[in-house]
């Protein structure tokens, strides 16, 4: 692949933007804190936004790396306040493959704003990185981050039963995936 780091992408609706350490406050009240976010995630809900700020110093310090690739999601009408992030949290150069993870405050859910932020990502993936493989995975339990990948075109491959571990625990995942040639 042609790794070139995380780069500014813009929807009609979205600015898909590296982030600022000064994003803590909003990235704590937007979707950080919030239990409800972060159910089928595999990270807690963060407590304070102390949390927020330590977990975007080290996203901040990795864009130096040109294999990194986390994107604050900001909608265009909405100041310049992330609502959530999309990232590629694993990749495989062996093979040209990247999987995707991303999260969004419950205020912005079922409006279309993940899938246009998936889609724009997908492309930059495929267009400029040179990926032939993008994958996602969720909890068969949050039936909705799977629509997301449907409607994005990624192909369900199959459930791994007790693969996977979230804040509920041990837990089953749905696999999709998207290949170049399948665009």
């Amino acid at each position: 692949m042609k790794h070139c780091g995380t780069q500014a992408i813009e929807t009609d609706r979205l600015r898909l933007r590296r982030f600022s350490v000064d994003d803590a406050e909003a990235m704590y009240r937007n979707w950080a804190s919030d239990p409800e976010v972060t159910t089928y995630l595999t990270w807690p809900a963060h407590d304070s936004v102390e949390v927020s700020k330590s977990v975007l110093e080290d996203w901040v310090s990795s864009y130096s790396k040109m294999y990194y690739y986390q994107w604050a999601i900001v909608l265009k009408d909405h100041g310049n306040d992330p609502i959530g992030s999309i990232a590629a949290v694993s990749m495989n150069d062996d093979i040209d493959m990247i999987h995707i993870g991303y999260c969004l405050g419950k205020t912005w859910w079922n409006q279309g704003i993940m899938s246009e932020a998936l889609k724009a990502v997908m492309a930059f993936f495929f267009d400029t990185v040179e990926a032939n493989r993008i994958e996602s995975r969720h909890d068969p339990r949050n039936p909705h981050s799977g629509m997301v990948m449907k409607k994005c075109g990624m192909k369900y491959e199959g459930t791994l039963r007790s693969s996977d571990r979230n804040n509920q625990g041990i837990c089953d995942a749905c696999w999709y995936a998207l290949l170049r040639s399948e665009r």
